[in-house]
């Protein structure tokens, strides 16, 4: 049986290795023109920094993929032809598949804008997306990137790494206002700007004027306002990459439709990570969820179906991390940037402004719903077993000092959380577990 699977990044990788383990004979081709091998996509803005080198962000020795009998080919798949099971490559080149998983990731929005296809507008995702701002990097004044993400922040970090002067326009009224909750929006907001860059909230782009060169020049703003530039970032999100699926009759909405089980509505045929969409998808959880670990997940979930053992893909509790410059943040089960009425929550910030802890509670039977962090570390096997088992706020506060996995002598703040709490509520509650190996392996019964 010969699997192929377009796309070597995480998800397509992932589902390699464990077709791999659980099959010997399987005959595995990982198709991709974006690279030879695969590398850490969130790490790429490293290699830019001069952080690492690129062979660097390749987890796996060259040799690893001969000796597991995984085949790279270095190919752009055109189209698919489901009646005759072969990939068209776009040098005319055929291959014939046994069974199919897509795994072709995310692509850059682009919104129409007036010369967004300008050179030097680029988006941040791929290898070549990286190459391209290095070579507009060069004698750079000034950058401007479009929209308020992950992304978006990661593109101003790099370039500010280099000090090149960057704008920064975010259509929203806070940073990334549609996950964190406010309080550390505006957190995130005042630590872009103590970095010198010029962060505009409020603003939209309108169009990208051309330099007379066919590079871009300058960017106007909703605000008719004309910003000077010689490189253009857009990081307005991303979506499905799909585009390559017209008239294959493989059926898609904004990404590829796939069951509990990542098939699509043609036999033989799976989708996962950030192209695959779910027709029903956990409750609280998206549809599509272009996120590093789900990625890993549906992976392995997929290897398991495609050899004959049905396995739903269970995404679990909710997890996510991110880092804003200097601010490292984490997030665990449900934190609504806008709590319903039936939650509440106890937050604490530290006088400096760059760290956080929220915890998010039932105001009902008081059970933990969700963590987010910034600038603080919390283990993720705690806080998942606290959410799981609907433990109650006051049980949580008073050991929350498990959670915490910041290195061996930095402070902690669990107690400060709790002293808030107190004098709030008029309980007199005590810390009893401080930060600490012992009592996390006793408290996960690993020892």
């Amino acid at each position: 049986m010969h699997i192929a699977i377009i796309g070597n990044g995480i998800s397509g990788i992932t589902a390699a290795r464990f077709l791999r383990q659980r099959s010997e004979t399987v005959q595995i081709t990982v198709i991709s023109a974006e690279s030879d091998y695969f590398f850490s996509r969130t790490a790429l803005m490293y290699v830019y920094m001069g952080h690492l080198r690129l062979q660097d962000t390749q987890p796996y020795e060259n040799w690893f993929w001969e000796k597991n009998r995984i085949a790279l080919k270095r190919a752009r798949i055109q189209s698919i032809d489901t009646a005759t099971n072969s990939l068209l490559c776009n040098n005319g080149e055929r291959i014939a598949y046994d069974k199919l998983i897509i795994a072709t990731g995310s692509k850059p929005n682009k919104f129409g804008w007036p010369g967004q296809d300008l050179q030097h507008v680029q988006g941040l995702y791929s290898l070549q997306d990286l190459e391209a701002m290095e070579r507009g990097s060069a004698g750079l004044q000034r950058a401007v990137i479009v929209g308020g993400g992950l992304i978006g922040i990661e593109m101003a970090e790099m370039f500010h790494s280099r000090k090149i002067p960057v704008t920064f326009l975010v259509r929203e009224p806070s940073f990334w206002n549609g996950v964190l909750p406010p309080a550390e929006s505006d957190m995130v907001n005042r630590h872009i700007r103590e970095h010198g860059i010029d962060l505009r909230l409020n603003t939209e782009l309108k169009a990208i004027e051309d330099d007379g060169t066919g590079k871009v020049g300058a960017v106007l703003t909703t605000q008719g306002e004309r910003i000077a530039c010689g490189y253009v970032g857009l990081t307005a999100g991303v979506s499905p990459n799909i585009d390559f699926l017209a008239g294959s009759g493989i059926q898609t909405k904004r990404g590829i439709l796939v069951n509990d089980f990542l098939a699509t509505n043609i036999p033989n045929i799976y989708a996962i990570g950030d192209c695959a969409e779910l027709q029903n998808p956990a409750p609280g959880r998206r549809a599509i969820e272009a996120v590093w670990y789900t990625g890993r997940m549906m992976g392995e979930t997929v290897a398991y179906n495609i050899l004959g053992k049905s396995v739903a893909y269970q995404p679990g509790i909710w997890f996510n991390s991110a880092k804003f410059f200097d601010i490292e943040y984490q997030v665990y089960g449900s934190v609504e940037p806008i709590l319903p009425p039936e939650q509440a929550s106890v937050y604490w910030e530290h006088p400096a402004g760059r760290k956080s802890i929220r915890v998010v509670y039932n105001c009902v039977d008081h059970a933990v719903l969700g963590f987010n962090l910034m600038g603080i570390r919390y283990r993720q096997e705690v806080c998942e077993r606290w959410i799981n088992q609907k433990t109650p706020l006051e049980t949580v506060l008073q050991n929350l000092g498990l959670a915490n996995f910041d290195p061996e002598f930095s402070k902690q703040y669990e107690q400060a959380l709790l002293n808030q709490y107190v004098q709030q509520t008029g309980k007199p509650l005590v810390l009893r577990q401080k930060r600490g190996l012992s009592g996390v392996l006793q408290f996960l019964n690993k020892r």
